[in-house]
């Protein structure tokens, strides 16, 4: 396993962070032809407001491990853990924002994000974690318009809403950004920080852009194509905000793709 540099400038996570363990976890599905092997004796340790992104081929297994950290259904074999306790369950401090936003286009932005805290029965109580939550993502003016009114960096928005109204201690990013335009997905990664950064939860990126995940992480693993298996690890040493014209990156970009078989093309 390849590691480079060292890890700094991680964000003050005053006990609202959780430490997630994984360990020799490797995954099957059954298929009609048999069981299809995913992931295979992966080993990984997201310490408390850590920030790790996961690169690799598509269609290797990475949405599946996010799957199985999130809880949405079981391992085959290892094991997996949150501040030292199995996950066998989805649970409310670990929260998935996938690429399309899924909001209810029936029900109002401010309805949307509140669904958590109405799923638990504390809305009322808590209600205004939904007008906080819309405030750091900049929608408090859009809390009673309906999804279809908005542009897709403000539909992404209100997810994040959804899952920060929750106060995850795991945010679980499965290619968030990845339909959004250029100009959008930049901006959006830059709040992105901006969240992870005042927030202080531990965050798990899946994404197909190199650039984005130096951007965003402090740490970028590699898979290997399927049944994915960690073959690189590279720390990225680097204080937030980021630029995207610093060195440092653009050399880490080059060994990224170097590892990735695609050194050559650049």
């Amino acid at each position: 396993m390849v590691e480079v540099l060292e890890r700094e400038s991680e964000p003050a996570t005053s006990g609202v962070a959780s430490h997630i363990s994984i360990n020799n976890l490797s995954h099957w599905f059954e298929t009609p032809t048999g069981a299809l092997q995913v992931l295979d004796d992966v080993n990984l340790d997201i310490a408390p407001g850590e920030f790790v992104a996961l690169l690799g081929p598509s269609g290797c297994g990475k949405s599946t491990l996010l799957r199985l950290a999130a809880g949405l259904e079981p391992a085959t074999a290892g094991t997996l853990t949150q501040d030292g306790r199995p996950i066998t369950e989805p649970d409310p401090s670990r929260i998935v924002v996938f690429q399309d936003p899924t909001l209810f286009p029936w029900r109002t932005v401010r309805d949307n994000v509140a669904l958590g805290l109405e799923a638990q029965g504390i809305l009322k109580q808590e209600g205004a974690r939904v007008d906080a939550a819309l405030k750091k993502v900049g929608l408090q003016d859009f809390a009673q318009v309906y999804p279809h009114q908005l542009s897709g960096g403000m539909a992404q928005r209100a997810a994040l809403a959804r899952a920060l109204v929750n106060n995850p201690k795991l945010l679980i990013l499965d290619e968030p950004l990845g339909k959004l335009d250029s100009l959008t997905r930049l901006e959006m990664q830059s709040e992105l920080v901006a969240l992870w950064r005042k927030n202080g939860f531990s965050a798990l990126l899946v994404t197909h852009d190199i650039e984005e995940a130096l951007f965003l992480a402090q740490r970028v693993v590699i898979f290997s194509p399927r049944p994915a298996r960690i073959v690189a690890e590279f720390k990225v040493d680097r204080p937030y905000p980021r630029h995207r014209g610093d060195n440092v990156i653009a050399d880490l970009r080059h060994e990224i793709l170097n590892c990735m078989g695609l050194g050559t093309s650049w």
